[in-house]
């Protein structure tokens, strides 16, 4: 693991938005389409807002989720609803966006339609993760229903998830699909989170799912 320490959460957020745009720019030199990954919550809207005011080829980036509460777009809680408010906005609204929701009753029913969309935008090219104080990342929770399925080398794509930590079913890409990224980044703060990181270190995936990227990513925090 690579732990950058910021001063600060506002030089985080410009450093983090900076290397990530730059990453994205170097793989367009290279290929016709890449993959940015990203999660949901507040932590990462700034980065989102300062990205999406960027200029860059974003007609030929495919954004998608890490996971997504299964609720409609107009609940507070949809992390699709945040991506198309602090993200694909200005510069980046031509940017494509590959759905992690549809509308039918459970994760399971979406999940056949859903998945050939995501499997094309495989191998990602940067994948941006966030943590919780139970160290788990996507919708990968301690305890879930089917973590060891989703952290497993054989898992699919997509899968349903349900946790005790988790009000609603999710939807979550699974490790395997998350770990095809060239770039991974985790951005983290305040001190609770970097306690957490530090316990994950020491930790089986299967207790902290988040130690499952910790050795190709580079972590970001700050206080």
């Amino acid at each position: 693991m690579r732990l950058i320490e910021y001063p600060d959460r506002e030089v985080m957020l410009l450093n983090l938005a900076n290397k990530i745009a730059g990453e994205l720019r170097t793989a367009l030199e290279v290929e016709e389409r890449v993959s940015f990954c990203v999660p949901g919550g507040t932590t990462p809207g700034p980065v989102f807002d300062i990205l999406s005011g960027v200029s860059l080829d974003w007609d030929r980036v495919d954004v998608l989720l890490n996971d997504e509460r299964w609720v409609p777009e107009s609940s507070e809680r949809s992390n699709t609803a945040l991506l198309k408010k602090r993200l694909l906005v200005g510069q980046a609204a031509k940017a494509r966006l590959v759905p992690l929701h549809a509308d039918v009753p459970t994760p399971e029913e979406g999940l056949p339609g859903l998945m050939p969309a995501v499997e094309a935008v495989l191998p990602l090219n940067v994948l941006l993760l966030g943590m919780g104080t139970d160290m788990h990342t996507a919708s990968l929770f301690p305890g879930a229903d089917q973590l060891e399925l989703g952290l497993s080398d054989d898992a699919p794509t997509l899968l349903a998830m349900r946790a005790s930590g988790a009000p609603e079913p999710r939807i979550t890409l699974s490790a395997r699909a998350l770990k095809t990224a060239i770039s991974t980044h985790i951005l983290i703060t305040g001190a609770e989170k970097r306690i957490a990181l530090e316990t994950a270190e020491d930790l089986s995936p299967l207790d902290a799912p988040v130690a499952a990227f910790l050795p190709e990513a580079t972590v970001h925090w700050a206080p």
